[in-house]
């Protein structure tokens, strides 16, 4: 059996859990140590037991409780080689922490591990796709300003999609952010938009993705019944039905939900 949950999402922090059989991994660590063990706690597991840390990037709400975590239970961290350089200049990781760069597909316990290249205002960004030993497949595709062609092609066909939702253009074009915020968020290197987010909802079911998890919503500039409504909207038009062709769950900043199983 498989089993994931995004722990913690949005600008607050992030951090999701993915399993199969005896080996659990993370995807990012972007909270405290210490919420971290007591969100794996919420849904049954342990952080003893982690069996390694994949980092998107490294930007604070991503890696902000990866030195503790990782060097307290000596858990292996893969990441981009520049994003080990980025975060050991910063200071955010030290010689404590066992982390092993990651520029190509690799494999870990029983689960193959495929890193593509998102658009993010980082020294670079990557999302995952992890094709599991009982032929599911699970993949993160947050932080980008726009579906990368590697995005496109690396998830075709993925089981469960955690995929960025994170804000609705006209609340944020006319909310309270300054303008190089905006324009930021709005740019290439920004964030996907609940629009941006269902169109590429829309190719992955004709693909054959069947559950979508929206993740990294604003608190600011989205509500979960937008993003819901929008994602939902997009797909009906393509003649897929929720609960019956596919299921769509919300990320909450804090997860209060039982994980999902595969």
């Amino acid at each position: 059996m498989s089993k994931v949950c995004q722990l913690f999402s949005g600008s607050s922090g992030n951090s999701i859990f993915v399993s199969y059989k005896e080996t659990k991994i993370l995807v990012d660590a972007g909270v405290s140590a210490k919420r971290i063990c007591q969100g794996l706690s919420d849904i049954g597991e342990d952080a003893s037991e982690i069996s390694a840390i994949f980092v998107t990037h490294e930007h604070t709400d991503h890696v902000s409780g990866l030195r503790v975590l990782a060097s307290k239970y000596n858990i292996p961290v893969f990441a981009a080689e520049d994003v080990i350089d980025k975060m050991n200049r910063d200071g955010i990781i030290n010689e404590k922490v066992n982390i092993v760069p990651i520029e190509s597909n690799m494999e870990l316990s029983g689960i193959e591990v495929l890193p593509f290249e998102l658009s993010h205002d980082s020294v670079s960004c990557h999302g995952y796709r992890f094709n599991l030993g009982n032929s599911r497949s699970v993949g993160v595709c947050t932080d980008t300003g726009y579906v990368t062609n590697n995005a496109r092609e690396t998830l075709k066909g993925t089981d469960l999609v955690f995929l960025e939702s994170n804000h609705e253009v006209t609340m944020l074009q006319n909310g309270a952010y300054p303008y190089p915020l905006k324009k930021r968020i709005l740019s290439e290197y920004g964030h996907l938009s609940n629009f941006a987010s269902s169109e590429f909802a829309k190719e992955l079911a004709k693909g054959g993705t069947t559950r979508f998890v929206l993740a990294h919503l604003s608190r600011d500039n989205n509500t979960p019944d937008i993003a819901r409504e929008t994602a939902l909207s997009a797909l009906f038009e393509e003649g897929f039905e929720e609960n019956s062709d596919y299921r769509l769950y919300i990320s909450a900043p804090i997860n209060s939900e039982k994980a999902i199983t595969l």
